[in-house]
């Protein structure tokens, strides 16, 4: 199994801002805007908040209301109204597709997303950031690979439930790729109970990448199995040894600022698959 430390939602260069953690704790990852998407921020449900009001205020930017969103990935069944047959999904192209593509990135292995996050609170109801909280790198989403599909081999019928993503807004793109989520995680060959995919629903000591006290979000604690063993880094785009310093039962990393797939084979070793399950121990799996 390869696991991947993906970056999606809002940050200072996608969006303008980080993505709010919420007064009681809740996590919700802001899709990055997309003007050729067809879904717009108010269109977007979340737990009974109009998003693109959400999206406004705390890049305070009224238009933003009316600006659209590139979806994705897509974890949240209840974030759209679904055709029948909706499956969580992620779409990826460009040299970040070729990066997966080179890491031999396939079915049955796990996206671990992350993103910029920041407290908020709301002020005669306008929610803005608490100043005095920094923005930190928090896990907020995962999704075992299924199928791995290209776009522009699929026929004009197939998958008619997807058809809203705004993948499918590309013009012709033999790169555009479509990773839909396995129904169940599968480790080591056994099937389990837990969902393909999903969301952490509120912050978790367990969730964060950013290490303590950083001043930095870049700065990561990690667990030490991922720290290079006999001077490789086994962790992609991070292959200079300078930006890693082991710290006991854990690793400290000058993580990449740059790069959306960070791609680590775990080669069998059941330390990385017991990482993830207690990942999903904060949801309840």
């Amino acid at each position: 199994m390869r696991i991947i430390l993906s970056r999606k939602g809002f940050d200072s260069a996608a969006g303008g801002c980080p993505s709010p953690i919420l007064p009681d704790g809740r996590l919700f990852s802001l899709p990055i805007p997309d003007k050729a998407s067809s879904i717009g921020y108010s269109d977007i449900q979340f737990d009974g908040l109009d998003v693109g009001e959400l999206v406004a205020q705390l890049t305070d930017d009224p238009k933003r209301m009316r600006h659209f969103a590139h979806l994705d990935p897509d974890l949240r069944h209840t974030a759209l109204k679904r055709r029948p047959g909706w499956r969580p999904l992620l779409g990826q192209t460009g040299s970040a597709q070729g990066h997966l593509l080179n890491q031999k990135v396939q079915a049955g292995d796990i996206f671990i997303f992350f993103g910029s996050f920041r407290t908020v609170e709301k002020i005669d109801g306008v929610w803005r950031f608490i100043r005095s909280e920094p923005a930190r790198h928090v896990i907020w989403g995962w999704l075992q690979i299924g199928e791995v599909l290209k776009v522009d081999d699929l026929a004009d019928t197939a998958i008619p439930w997807a058809r809203y993503h705004p993948h499918f807004s590309y013009g012709k793109d033999k790169a555009n790729t479509l990773y839909l989520a396995a129904d169940r995680l599968v480790f080591d060959g056994q099937l389990t109970n837990t969902p393909g995919a999903g969301v952490f629903p509120r912050i978790h000591e367990a969730l964060m990448l950013t290490a303590p006290g950083a001043k930095n979000p870049t700065r990561w604690r990690l667990p030490s199995w991922l720290f290079p063993s006999d001077g490789i880094s086994m962790l992609s785009f991070h292959p200079d040894l300078n930006r890693w310093t082991s710290d006991g039962e854990f690793c400290l990393l000058k993580s990449a600022a740059r790069g959306q797939e960070f791609v680590f084979d775990s080669k069998g070793k059941p330390e990385p698959i017991a990482w993830i399950k207690g990942l999903l121990e904060v949801v309840g799996h």
